[in-house]
C-alpha cells in the first residue's frame, strides 16, 4: 500500500532474529550475523533519505542535512553510551502502554540511535513535540485508540508536515495519494491536506482503527501502517498463519522489520529523554494559535504584510497550502494564526483582502502563474535573463552562484532551496545579470532580425529553446544548418524570435 522512509537508521541491519518468538518485554533474543542482509537494508535506507535531509524547521544554525548523517554498516553495532539491558527492560516495563513494548537486541540498537548517535535530531523533535503532541493525543483520544500511537509521526516523518518520501508519501503521517483520498483528504494544486496536522491526524486515526478491526493486535497494526495490510497478510500466510509480529518478522518487507523496533525505541527516547540528558530545542512556533475561516482568495503574504506576521510563521502554521494561497472562493477554508493576531485579523479583514490584490491575483481572481514558484513569489532582478542550469558532479551552490554572478541566497530563493543540498542532475533556475547573459547583439553585418545566442558549457538545444518563447529545438537547427544536436561552447546560434 505504501513504502515509507524510516526516520532513523536501520540500526539493526546487520542482525537478524533467530527462528523463535519473542513476545515478552524481558526477552533478549539470540541473534545471528547476516552481513549481506545488513548491507541490503542499509542500501535501501540510503535511497529513502531525500525527504528527511531537508527538514524545514531546523533553526540551530546548521544545515538540516547535517542533522541526519548516514550511518555506516560497520558502526551499527557500536554500543557506546548504552546502559545495562536490565535498565532498559525495567524502564520499558514501567511505561504505561497498552501496546506491547518488548526489549531485544534490535530495540537496543535503535535506542542507541535515538539516545546517542542522533540525540541532536531527537532534541529538535522534542521541541516540535511540545506543539504537535497535544494535537495528536486529543485526536487519538477522540477516536478511542491508544494515545501511544502519537509516536508514529516521529518514526514516519520526524514531525515534519512537509516530508515527502521518494514514492510520494506526504506529511507527518506519510499518506500516499490514494490512501489520503480514501480518507477524505483534499489534494489538489492549491491544497494538500496530508500536510495539515489536524486533518491528517483524523485520517490516520480512522486508518489505524480500520487496521485494528482486521488484526486485533496493535503491533501488527503498526507494521501494516508502514507496509500495508497486503504485505502483512502475505507474511502471516508464509509463516504458516502465525499472527505475532516477531514470528512473521522474516516474511515482512525489509523496512518494516526495523519499523516496529524503531517505534519502541522512539517511545523509550521520548519517555526517558531527561535520563539521557536530551533537552528539547525551542522551536519558533507560537505556543497558542487560533483558527479563522476564510471566504475568497487570499495570499499568505497579504496577511503577513498587513498584520506584520513573519511569512515563515504563517507557512509553518498552515503547511497544507502548497503555493501560499488559500483558495476559498467556492468553499470556506481555515487559516491558523498566532492567538494574539486573531482579533487584528477580524478588525482588518477588508484591508487584508484588498492589500495588493491586483498583484497577487488578476481581475478574474485566477493566480498569475508567472509570479509564483512552488511555494512563494520570488523577486526577479530587472534586466536579467532566465536560464536553466543542470547541476553537475562537484557543484556546490557557492561555486554555481559565483560562476553566474549571483548570490547564494538568490539561488536558494529562486529554487526554493533550504540549506545547501543540491543533487546531480537537478535543474536550477538562475536569473543572470545582463552583463553575463549569453544573449549577445547581432554581429556586425549580420541580420538584425535574429537574436544571437552564445552557447555556454552544458547547454543543449532544448535548454536554449526554452529561453525563447515559441522557439523549438528544430527551429534552431534549421536556422543554423545544424545536422546534429551537438553544440560547442562559445558557438553562436541565430535565434528567430516568434511574434
Amino acid at each position: 500500500m505504501k513504502r515509507i522512509s524510516i526516520v532513523l537508521a536501520i540500526a539493526s541491519s546487520v542482525l537478524i532474529f533467530s527462528q523463535r518468538s519473542f513476545a515478552t518485554r524481558d526477552t533478549i533474543p539470540v541473534l545471528r550475523d547476516s552481513t549481506m542482509e545488513g548491507l541490503g537494508l542499509m542500501s535501501h535506507f540510503n535511497t529513502n533519505l531525500d525527504s528527511l535531509l531537508n527538514l524545514w524547521y531546523v533553526q540551530a544554525g546548521q544545515d538540516s542535512a547535517n542533522m541526519l548523517s548516514v550511518i555506516e554498516p560497520d558502526s551499527l553495532s557500536m554500543d557506546g553510551g548504552l546502559l545495562p539491558d536490565s535498565v532498559y527492560i525495567s524502564r520499558l516495563r514501567d511505561i504505561n502502554s497498552i501496546i506491547d513494548l518488548p526489549y531485544n537486541s534490535i530495540v537496543r540498537n535503535f535506542i542507541n540511535v535515538y539516545t546517542n548517535r542522533q540525540r541532536d535530531r531527537v532534541q529538535v523533535m522534542l521541541g516540535l513535540a511540545e506543539f504537535y503532541m497535544p494535537i495528536f493525543e486529543e485526536i487519538l483520544d477522540y477516536h478511542q485508540i491508544p494515545i501511544e500511537l502519537r509516536i508514529l509521526p516521529v518514526v514516519e516523518s520526524a514531525l515534519n508536515p512537509r516530508a515527502v518520501s521518494r514514492v510520494g508519501a506526504t506529511g507527518m503521517w506519510q499518506f500516499m495519494y490514494g490512501t489520503g483520498r480514501m480518507y477524505n483528504l483534499t489534494i489538489n494544486s492549491y491544497i494538500d491536506e496530508r500536510r495539515d496536522p489536524i486533518l491528517s491526524s483524523h485520517a490516520a486515526a480512522r486508518f489505524l482503527k480500520d487496521l485494528y478491526a482486521i488484526y486485533g493486535d496493535w503491533t501488527l497494526v503498526i507494521a501494516a501502517y508502514n507496509c500495508g495490510p497486503g504485505n502483512v497478510n502475505k507474511a502471516i500466510r508464509r509463516s504458516g498463519g502465525k499472527r505475532n509480529y516477531w514470528d512473521i518478522y522474516y516474511y515482512l518487507p525489509r523496512e518494516t522489520r526495523g519499523y516496529v523496533p524503531a517505534f519502541i525505541a522512539a517511545t523509550y527516547a521520548f519517555a526517558y529523554h531527561r535520563e539521557h540528558n536530551i533537552k528539547p530545542v525551542p522551536m519558533p512556533i507560537p505556543a497558542t494559535v487560533d483558527t479563522v475561516m476564510i471566504s475568497g482568495m487570499l495570499h499568505l503574504e497579504q496577511v503577513s504584510h498587513v498584520l506584520n506576521i513573519p511569512i515563515k510563521t504563517l507557512r509553518d502554521l498552515n503547511p497544507q497550502y502548497k503555493v501560499d494561497i488559500i483558495p476559498a472562493n467556492q468553499k470556506q477554508q481555515s487559516l491558523k494564526l498566532p492567538f494574539e493576531s486573531v482579533g487584528l485579523f477580524i478588525d482588518r479583514q477588508d484591508e487584508i483582502f484588498a492589500y495588493k490584490d491586483s498583484v497577487y491575483f488578476n481581475q478574474n481572481n485566477v493566480v498569475d502563474p508567472s509570479r509564483y514558484t512552488a511555494s512563494y513569489r520570488h523577486e526577479v532582478p530587472s534586466g536579467s535573463q532566465r536560464i536553466t542550469y543542470t547541476v553537475k558532479s562537484g557543484d556546490v551552490l557557492g561555486k554555481i552562484a559565483e560562476r553566474h554572478g549571483v548570490g547564494v541566497s538568490q539561488l536558494r530563493s529562486w529554487n526554493n532551496i533550504r540549506g545547501s543540498m543540491i543533487r546531480v542532475g537537478q535543474k536550477l533556475t538562475i536569473y543572470v545579470p545582463a552583463k553575463r547573459a549569453s544573449q549577445v547583439s547581432a554581429p556586425k553585418g549580420e541580420d538584425p532580425n535574429f537574436i544571437y545566442h552564445r552557447v555556454q558549457r552544458g547547454d543543449t538545444l532544448w535548454d536554449i529553446a526554452r529561453l525563447y518563447p515559441g522557439v523549438s529545438s528544430a527551429d534552431i537547427k534549421r536556422n543554423n544548418n545544424l545536422s546534429s544536436d551537438r553544440l560547442i561552447p562559445g558557438q553562436t546560434l541565430k535565434i528567430k524570435p516568434k511574434g
